[in-house]
């Protein structure tokens, strides 16, 4: 090994192998991390609540138009910048991590890899092109950085990652036989084994196997395991939202209430938000009466016995109802996004750790183009809504939005923009 990529006096040896494994050639595309001893981590005091896992920076050494950008995560995070910056690209790239760490496949997180090659990636001498991204989760046991190396071309697959907490390195995979339709492991352990290496398949994310893998027999395997699940707790637990006007205007077979990822069961869920949480729906009311054209006098639904749900405004006893059909394509936007910051993972259709109490959990919502097609009022209003929410500490937000909308937000505090502008 290297002079340059010697551990510091002191590491313990199993650090030492899991350097060695992380700066393998077949792996330099993941960044490196010095290898360092770890600190353990600190237990919470008892009858203090401990810290909701929640994704706190995005990394992008190469995705896209992006180069060694890495990007702080609050509460509140808005891109900006004009068309090309990379403010959908940011927000694909946590989705696609998102769905690693719930167990997608690497294709089903990437159905279009190509698209995330940076402009003119050169290939290697074996025509091989892909892309890095990774993230810091913060909660329970502390910072805990996940990084992430994806060859695109010719075929996709994960070449390395690596998992890592206060510098010492946790995980780390290689690309050993680019024939094998694997990569070699090695986690720490710890005792009299110090590191345990084994094959893992190249097109899922190896964190989200560990608790699979793991028995949380020694303390470097319980420190592992700790970081592991933190990590995946964080990135299951984000529901990606882009509503849809045209898919929502037309009533809705009756279903379990649960919004799906482009709103067009809003009808539905409008169902059963009224029957079942007054409070949230009072509040939605509340927000139509400034997102909405007109007067408001409430939200309700048509739901006649094995009929379709029709959702309408209510406009008071002297005026008819309008249907959710004849509203602006704003305004169905507005209300939908309204409904995702004002409710919670039992009403949107995702899939949260279900081994972990939802009061230990932040919903990170993640919203493209979350201004798109609103007018001042309408962005003004969600952002309050938003800042409403996020302030509880138990739902997150991390969108793209306009020009306009970003400048309203730098004035806000407790807003993060992130300013992609070249």
């Amino acid at each position: 090994m290297d002079a340059s990529l010697d551990a510091p006096t002191g590491l313990a040896p199993a650090a030492v192998a899991l350097a060695d494994a992380a700066n393998d050639p077949d792996v330099a595309g993941v960044p490196a991390t010095p290898a360092v001893a770890a600190t353990p981590a600190v237990p919470a005091q008892a009858g203090r609540a401990q810290p909701r896992p929640v994704v706190t920076a995005l990394r992008l050494s190469a995705f896209g138009p992006h180069r060694g950008a890495a990007f702080r995560l609050g509460p509140v995070t808005l891109f900006a910048g004009p068309s090309g910056s990379g403010k959908s690209q940011a927000l694909a790239a946590y989705e696609a991590l998102a769905a690693l760490g719930s167990g997608a496949t690497l294709e089903e997180a990437f159905p279009d890899p190509g698209a995330r090659i940076p402009d003119l990636a050169v290939p290697d001498a074996e025509r091989r092109r892909g892309f890095r991204l990774g993230c810091t989760v913060d909660g329970p046991v502390g910072p805990v950085r996940l990084d992430l190396a994806v060859q695109a071309e010719p075929t996709v697959r994960i070449v390395g990652e690596r998992l890592s907490q206060d510098g010492r390195i946790l995980l780390a995979t290689a690309l050993r036989d680019p024939g094998r339709r694997s990569v070699q492991a090695a986690w720490l352990t710890g005792g009299a084994v110090g590191v345990t290496r084994a094959p893992l398949p190249d097109d899922r994310l190896g964190t989200a196997l560990l608790p699979l893998r793991v028995a949380g027999a020694t303390a470097g395997q319980r420190q592992v395991l700790a970081s592991a699940e933190q990590v995946v707790v964080a990135l299951r637990s984000v529901f990606p939202c882009d509503p849809r006007p045209e898919r929502m205007r037309a009533p809705v077979p009756p279903g379990e209430g649960r919004l799906l990822g482009d709103c067009a069961n809003l009808a539905d869920v409008l169902r059963r938000t009224r029957h079942e949480c007054g409070t949230r729906h009072a509040l939605l009311a509340e927000a139509a009466r400034t997102g909405c054209a007109g007067e408001v006098a409430g939200l309700d639904v048509r739901a006649p016995a094995d009929g379709p749900v029709t959702a309408v405004l209510d406009r008071g006893p002297a005026r008819p109802a309008t249907e959710l059909a004849r509203l602006g394509a704003g305004e169905l936007r507005f209300l939908a996004l309204a409904l995702v910051l004002l409710t919670g993972p039992g009403v949107l259709a995702m899939d949260p750790a279900a081994e972990l109490l939802s009061a230990r959990q932040a919903l990170t919502v993640l919203a493209d183009g979350f201004d798109r097609g609103l007018d001042r009022a309408q962005s003004a209003e969600l952002l309050r809504l938003a800042l409403l929410a996020c302030g509880r500490g138990h739902i997150r937000l991390a969108a793209a939005v306009g020009e306009e909308t970003a400048a309203a937000a730098r004035r806000l505090p407790g807003v993060t923009v992130v300013d992609l502008t070249p």
